[in-house]
């Protein structure tokens, strides 16, 4: 029975019309005076290791200061982008996210994203749903994402008092590196095709089920409670 459902948020839950490659892209160039950020490959990737990538291309310093830098100015324009951007939340999952809160043994409820965690809450405030979240791994607390997959297995575990086991996890995502994420835990993996990746090539990465989007989903089902 899955006791911890985690979701990625970028292509999974929501579509912000682009908002956090032109949050890059304006404080890489208001801040740091360089250009290009579009050519970086953000889909299932984290926002440290872009920001990282991109202070290599451009020979800027991988100092702490200068990450700090960058993402307290990328909060700031990522919250005025996206409040300008047309923006969409994925089919069904708001749905799917009710149906889990209703179950009679409800799992707890939370994010597996490569995001920074001020960066997740204010694209899902945009859209009414980070309240339903409570717990996650965040790109603050770690670079890597499988590394990320382990800290929100182990808040969860905390917050339920007790370890889980793999099957008792399910990752929802819609690349291949959030198949491999949750793989590096153990998890089930639900993937859907409404992001940065097709249903073929997701297939190739063996998900333990794949499906174009999560309507019709039942959420009992998902869990093992039916």
């Amino acid at each position: 029975m899955v006791r911890l459902v985690l979701f990625d948020i970028d292509g999974t839950l929501v579509h912000t019309g682009g908002a956090g490659v032109r949050a890059f892209a304006t404080v890489f160039a208001t801040e740091f005076g360089a250009h290009g950020a579009e050519r970086l490959r953000f889909a299932g990737r984290t926002d440290v290791s872009l920001v990282r990538e991109f202070f290599q291309w451009n020979g800027i310093p991988e100092t702490a200061e200068n990450f700090a830098r960058f993402f307290d100015r990328y909060v700031f324009w990522l919250d005025h982008i996206l409040a300008h951007s047309r923006t969409e939340e994925c089919p069904g999952v708001r749905a799917l996210i009710h149906e889990l809160e209703a179950l009679p043994e409800p799992p707890l409820v939370g994010l597996l994203t490569g995001n920074v965690r001020l960066g997740a809450e204010i694209k899902l405030r945009h859209f009414g749903l980070w309240e339903h979240f409570v717990t996650g791994g965040f790109a603050d607390d770690h670079e890597d994402r499988d590394q990320i997959a382990a800290v929100a297995k182990r808040r969860g575990e905390r917050l339920l008092g007790r370890p889980l086991a793999g099957r008792e996890i399910l990752v929802v995502g819609d690349t291949p590196l959030d198949i491999r994420c949750g793989r590096a835990i153990g998890a089930r993996v639900l993937a859907v095709a409404t992001g940065g990746a097709r249903a073929e090539e997701l297939a190739r990465h063996h998900p333990d089920r794949l499906v174009e989007d999560v309507r019709g989903l039942r959420a009992a089902q998902l869990c093992g409670r039916e």
